[in-house]
């Protein structure tokens, strides 16, 4: 069986993750290995701050391990917020203050396409890869639904006409960025080591 670490400390991505994988794979968390620290993302791009995550954890821990990064990038905002969309309104922000910073931005703009893009990086016997997924679509102009996280309120992909926040769970994991990242690397993985 196959180790591998993601980089996170929450059971719950550990727990969705493992799922998925396939039983020839053991996911641990960073809790799981004993690594407390705050892994901060310096980095001025979503594939650095995937990158960043996975060499700390395999530098310091000498695991095999994967770490994901994610952005919202707007057309008409520069393709901000970017690799700040966690903290868009500032440090601490909440999900709420982002997204009204976001619609704040956006008042006025007829151009409202966006993506959003995961990365996950991967390093398994030091050599590293990185899996991207892109969601296309373009930004409400106000909040709609109540599921998911972040700016999924405002986010209508491309070919639906629910926004992220008003899918079930299980469609839009089927759909989203995260998903075909890491359904990506999943494939890699099962192809040369299961």
């Amino acid at each position: 069986m196959i180790q591998l670490v993601f980089a996170t400390n929450n059971k719950n991505k550990v727990a969705e993750i493992q799922h998925i994988i396939s039983d020839g794979f053991l996911v641990q968390s960073l809790q799981d290995i004993g690594c407390t620290e705050d892994i901060e993302e310096t980095e001025p791009t979503i594939e650095g701050n995937a990158l960043l995550k996975a060499r700390y954890v395999n530098s310091r821990y000498g695991v095999n391990v994967f770490a994901d990064d994610t952005g919202l990038e707007v057309e008409a905002l520069d393709y901000r917020p970017g690799v700040y969309s966690a903290r868009y309104a500032g440090h601490g922000a909440t999900y709420a203050a982002n997204v009204s910073k976001l619609l704040s931005e956006m008042h006025g703009l007829e151009n409202r396409r966006a993506r959003f893009k995961t990365v996950f990086a991967l390093i398994i016997d030091n050599k590293e890869f990185l899996f991207e997924g892109i969601v296309n679509g373009v930004i409400t102009h106000e909040t709609r639904g109540s599921n998911g996280f972040g700016y999924d309120p405002v986010f209508l992909p491309d070919g639906y006409d629910t926004t992220f926040a008003q899918m079930t769970l299980d469609v839009k994991n089927t759909i989203s960025h995260r998903a075909l990242a890491f359904f990506k690397m999943v494939d890699y993985l099962q192809q040369n080591y299961w």
